[in-house]
């Protein structure tokens, strides 16, 4: 009896999708309601995952955000970056 064995889909580098991530970090300028408007506006999300997002960027100084292609999220943090929020476009995860 023969078994198909399915092989994992190997991205071989490059920008790909999925893998980068917007961070943001917790400053004493900018409001909850504000990063979490500016959170909104930026990613598409709804309040309570913005709310949720601000309030871990306050408690833990950071907080990831928002998950995509490179140039995705570069425009991203970009819009986050206009209000004052420090970001940080970094790979999902290290290889």
């Amino acid at each position: 009896m023969s078994h198909t064995v399915l092989e994992p889909e190997v991205n071989e580098g490059g920008t790909g999708t999925g893998r980068w991530m917007v961070i943001i970090y917790n400053n004493e300028t900018n409001s909850f309601d504000e990063v979490i408007e500016i959170l909104m506006r930026a990613t598409g999300c709804d309040a309570d995952e913005a709310a949720i997002e601000t309030w871990e960027a306050h408690h833990y100084g950071k907080a990831p955000v928002h998950f995509a292609s490179r140039p995705e999220c570069d425009q991203v943090a970009g819009i986050i970056a206009s209000v004052g929020v420090k970001t940080e476009v970094a790979r999902e995860w290290d290889e």
